[in-house]
């Protein structure tokens, strides 16, 4: 979970998922839609992969990259575990505080 949520702390990444997000695109693409250059797409989607949140095949010459569903899925899962309950304990206790005042 620590890899995937550096890896999401870049903003590019999230773009670069978030375009991801709707099939399966070339790095040449993503730079594109990104408004970054190859060399940085290529860096970014490297880290994207290290974290398993995307995976690469060959197709010729080109390579494709979509996002991992799987891996994003269980990310989401733990996230709402982890938050699920301290969230619901901070709000208890923001609404405890303000009907004291």
């Amino acid at each position: 979970m620590e890899s995937a949520l550096k890896a999401l702390a870049h903003p590019d990444r999230q773009t670069l998922l978030h375009h991801l997000m709707k099939g399966e695109q070339t790095t040449g693409g993503l730079a594109k839609k990104a408004h970054l250059r190859q060399p940085a797409t290529s860096q970014h989607l490297k880290v994207l992969r290290d974290a398993n949140l995307v995976h690469v095949r060959a197709d010729g010459n080109k390579r494709l990259y979509r996002v991992d569903v799987i891996e994003l899925q269980k990310l989401r899962t733990k996230l709402d575990a982890f938050w699920g309950g301290s969230l619901d304990a901070l709000k208890t206790a923001a609404e405890k505080k303000h009907r004291g005042k």
